[in-house]
């Protein structure tokens, strides 16, 4: 077997000795000048540009066969401005035609491209020759069918400008290989570039390359993974009239914000747009896109539906989606009407950049729906965002142990926004509803609340100081806390003078209650207030500031029952202080009047000073000026049952 082997080795080191020898005398009688020119002429000839030569040549047949060209320009022959420069280009030769005299480019590697791209207005661009040759080039039995497989592209940079849209990017540091084997229809392009300061690898994938360059439809792949974002397509690409593609997409990114922001978008304000998932049925026809059965996942949101995208000239976003859970809690949490730890509003601007980046038209309905501390159940809403003004609306929301329904609209006006809200809130529970809408933790029971305000200012704070509008809340069955005015009044009919200590402590049980105020430049004036209790009644007058959060009312509160001599007492009182936590204390004059011993001192002092003098000590002794001027703390502390 070792003589059999001894003996075809022979023949086979006699033949690449002759090739060896044929290649360095080929080396020494080539016509370079011939080389050169038809490889030129192939490059001519496959691209359908105009190959322009500034720089020297390289030209080497053994051991390695090529032709280098260096400072390259490859440009339509009707425009001054190249479709590309290269700093080497480089042509490695095909060994065997090489061999008898034939000059046939194997594959060509591009060193430091400059690649620049123009799409014209009409659709045309000026790599379009390019694409057209190298289609009819690429057919079999064409007449100057290309030879070569492959480019590589090494340490290139691509310029694409946009004529219609005036739009433009850049892609650096580009290392790409591009290959359709001879052997099949097939194409392929694998690598990197930096494009935004990110590093992204692609790849595409084209089934039927002649076809795709024809404009009919092809099969594609493609895949683009970043830090920022992942997408990928596997579906089919067309490009008669305009470029039409239909498959699966996939997107995924672990922060949506950041991915909006590194592709130019403008991201909502406020918080949320983190992690994002995204795959749905798509077609895309030019600059639109429409995804059915969509599944997409945002900030542990999912929801089911469909979707469309458009971006002629402005970009548009239409969704039906249903979800089985939603939380809002991200998207306001950085949304705050009054100002961290104060009780004051808020006075920071908004920031309304995002009503003016995109259209929206969205409808969704979910079984839960989170909004910070609130709970919802069954709700339908939807939002449209069209030329700045934002319209939200809810068709009906389980909210509070009721329902739900209204509108709320926001336009904006250079930095100021107007603000339209109308909600009406039916059977639900008060102290939940009242409590997390306006902050007010006084009122329980059930019943309905109606809304309708309107205002205009660059903060919170400047919408309370210009709210208009109205408001009314009816109740039953409740109970309003921080005073017991039966008690009280009992306590105070049989000693008038036993003082107000205690006028802040307990609660008040209700079986209707009345609300209505009208809201003017931030001024909430009491029209009708009145609360109806088993054995007391109450009402009340006068006005709230809205901007200061503070209350200036004056009530009269009655025991229903009549009195110990068989007429009603009635005991006016003053309602003043901070909406979370008013002061609240009886007139003293009525109190000083009601009692035997002391009333006749008003009637005997008729000079104004002596009067306000004698008052302000009878103050003193019944607890109202106490009242006013101390802590709640401090009155709530007073004991009545030793003072008369």
């Amino acid at each position: 077997m070792a003589q059999g082997m001894k003996r075809l080795g022979t023949p086979i080191a006699a033949l690449l000795g002759l090739a060896l020898l044929a290649l360095i005398a080929t080396s020494w009688l080539i016509n370079r000048d011939a080389l050169r020119q038809a490889v030129e002429a192939q490059i001519r000839a496959v691209t359908g540009l105009d190959l322009v030569i500034v720089g020297s040549t390289d030209i080497s047949v053994f051991p390695g066969s090529y032709v280098s060209f260096h400072d390259v320009r490859l440009k339509d022959g009707g425009s001054a401005d190249p479709a590309l420069k290269v700093d080497v280009l480089t042509a490695n030769l095909r060994l065997l035609p090489l061999l008898l005299q034939r000059f046939e480019i194997a594959d060509l590697m591009l060193l430091r491209p400059y690649i620049h791209v123009r799409r014209e207005a009409n659709g045309d661009s000026n790599w379009t020759p390019f694409i057209e040759t190298i289609a009819r080039t690429m057919k079999p039995g064409a007449e100057n069918q290309v030879s070569f497989s492959e480019i590589r592209v090494q340490d290139g940079v691509l310029n694409y400008e946009d004529a219609g849209t005036k739009a433009s990017e850049k892609l650096d540091d580009i290392d790409l290989s591009l290959a359709w084997p001879s052997i099949s229809r097939s194409f392929a392009a694998t690598g990197q570039f930096d494009w935004r300061g990110e590093r992204v690898d692609g790849s595409i994938g084209i089934s039927d390359f002649v076809a795709a360059l024809s404009g009919d439809r092809s099969g594609l792949k493609a895949r683009l993974a970043s830090a920022p974002l992942k997408l990928a397509f596997d579906g089919t690409v067309a490009n008669r009239t305009s470029a039409m593609m239909e498959g699966t997409l996939t997107i995924d990114s672990p922060s949506l914000r950041n991915a909006l922001q590194w592709t130019g978008q403008v991201p909502p304000a406020g918080g949320g747009f983190g992690r994002f998932a995204l795959k749905a049925r798509a077609n895309v026809v030019g600059g639109s896109v429409a995804l059915t059965n969509v599944n997409v996942e945002l900030d542990g949101n999912v929801a089911e539906g469909v979707m469309t995208y458009s971006n002629n000239g402005r970009q548009t976003l239409q969704a039906t989606l249903a979800a089985d859970a939603l939380d809002f809690t991200p998207y306001i949490s950085t949304f705050r009407l009054l100002a961290s730890g104060a009780h004051d509003w808020n006075r920071q601007l908004f920031d309304l950049n995002a009503l003016s980046a995109t259209d929206l038209d969205m409808r969704l309905s979910a079984a839960r729906v989170t909004v910070g501390p609130s709970k919802l159940g069954r709700t339908a809403f939807g939002a449209n965002l069209r030329g700045g003004a934002l319209a939200l609306s809810v068709g009906e929301a389980q909210v509070y142990g009721g329902v739900a329904r209204g509108s709320f609209a926001v336009a904006r006006a250079d930095t100021v926004a107007d603000v339209r809200a109308q909600f009406q809130f039916v059977d639900v529970d008060l102290a939940s509803c009242v409590g997390e809408l306006f902050g007010i933790n006084k009122i329980s029971g059930r019943g309905n609340l109606n809304v309708s305000l309107s205002a205009s200012g660059s903060s919170p704070f400047g919408l309370a100081q210009s709210l208009d509008g109205n408001a009314t809340l009816t109740g039953h069955d409740g109970a309003l806390s921080g005073f017991n005015v039966e008690q009280l009044l009992k306590r105070l009919e049989r000693r008038p003078l036993s003082g107000g200590g205690n006028f802040r402590t307990g609660s008040t049980p209700y079986d209707n209650l009345t609300i209505s105020a009208k809201f003017a430049d931030g001024t909430a004036t009491a029209e009708d207030i009145r609360i109806e209790g088993p054995t007391s009644r109450v009402t009340l007058t006068g006005t709230a500031s809205v901007p200061a959060r503070e209350y200036d009312l004056k009530g009269v509160a009655s025991l229903t029952s009549g009195g110990n001599d068989g007429t009603a007492f009635d005991l006016p009182f003053v309602v003043q202080g901070p909406w979370d936590d008013p002061l609240i204390f009886p007139d003293p004059e009525s109190l000083i009047r009601r009692a035997p011993a002391a009333a006749p001192l008003l009637d005997a002092v008729k000079d104004r000073k002596t009067r306000d003098a004698v008052r302000s000590v009878i103050e003193r002794f019944t607890g109202g000026a106490q009242q006013k001027a101390t802590s709640p703390d401090a009155s709530a502390s007073a004991d009545p049952d030793k003072a008369d």
